[in-house]
This record gives C-alpha cells, sequence and structure tokens, in this order.
C-alpha cells in the first residue's frame, strides 16, 4: 500500500490518508467541498460544493497517476437529498460514458456544516 498526498486538495483533517493505492487501484477518501487555496467552502450551495468535492477528488487522482476517466465507482452523501438533482447535473459534467458504477445517501450530517462529500475508487 502506498499513500497518495497531494496539497492540490484539502489535507486530511484526521488519522486518514487522501488516498491509498493498492494492487492497482486508488481509494480516494470522501473530499468535502474544501477549497484547498483558502480551507473555506466556496460561497454558493450545492452545485459549487459538489464542483469543489470533484475537483479535490480529481487533484488527487492526478497525484496518484490516475484520472476521472478511470474511475470505477463513486460514493456521494447528501446533508439533503433534495440537493440531488443539483449535484447530478455538475456530477454529470466531469465524467464521459462509460459512466462510473455509483451509489448516493443522504446523511443526517457532514462535517463541517458541508453540503455533500465524494469518495471515489479508480485504476492506475
Amino acid at each position: 500500500m502506498k499513500a497518495i498526498s497531494t496539497n492540490n486538495a484539502p489535507a486530511a483533517i484526521g488519522p486518514y490518508s487522501q488516498a491509498i493505492e493498492a494492487n492497482g487501484f486508488i481509494y480516494a477518501s470522501g473530499q468535502l467541498p474544501i477549497n484547498p487555496a483558502t480551507g473555506a467552502f466556496p460561497e454558493g450551495g450545492i452545485k459549487e460544493q459538489t464542483r469543489q468535492s470533484l475537483l479535490n477528488a480529481q487533484a488527487i487522482l492526478k497525484e496518484a497517476g490516475s484520472d476521472l476517466n478511470k474511475v470505477v465507482k463513486t460514493t456521494v452523501l447528501l446533508a439533503d437529498i433534495a440537493d440531488f438533482a443539483a449535484m447530478n447535473e455538475v456530477y454529470a459534467s466531469f465524467f464521459e460514458a462509460p459512466y462510473p458504477a455509483r451509489s448516493a445517501f443522504a446523511v443526517r450530517d457532514l462535517p463541517k456544516g458541508a453540503l455533500v462529500e465524494i469518495e471515489m475508487i479508480a485504476v492506475k
């Protein structure tokens, strides 16, 4: 196993890695919509937060030698399932067919009051 880390995504804020590479796969931890340059959420709502979460994951995959075209599975956590359509609109702009498998869940709360968190599994 190899830990992956980049300054182009928020640093891990606990006992976990931004991502782990193992057996040709990249397992990226859930990405909150924190702008790594400012440490803050982007202004706006779910669309802006979804975009930032995806940009963070994209930066981690790039550091690992992978990219969004190699993502096989994502998990999207939403603070409010009513945000699903707006999240999906932004999400769709980041991926091309064949689209990765995906799970999406509404959860009670996300760290720091985020509206969305996205994790990914990709091949190297």
